[in-house]
């Protein structure tokens, strides 16, 4: 079969505490959004899409997180207590 199994998909809803600060960036965020695509969204449902682009374009985290795949290819890894 072409199609592998379907990873999980099951959502993981997690809180978080935000300055004053950060609260207002991501509203303005989020307004920025809507002036841009004509489309409001709340911005709980823009979070995880700004997370994930962020880790997607983080080049230290991606290049670590290959290192990390390496070495547990090689027979183990050596985590950092």
């Amino acid at each position: 079969m072409k199609l592998g199994k379907l990873p999980d998909r099951a959502p993981v809803k997690m809180s978080i505490v935000l300055t004053p600060r950060l609260a207002q960036r991501l509203k303005e965020y989020g307004d920025f959004y809507a002036e841009t695509y004509g489309n409001k969204e709340e911005v709980a449902e823009l979070i995880p899409f700004m997370l994930e682009a962020l880790l997607d374009s983080d080049s230290s985290f991606k290049r670590s997180r290959s290192s990390k795949g390496a070495r547990a290819l090689l027979g183990g890894s050596r985590e950092k207590e």
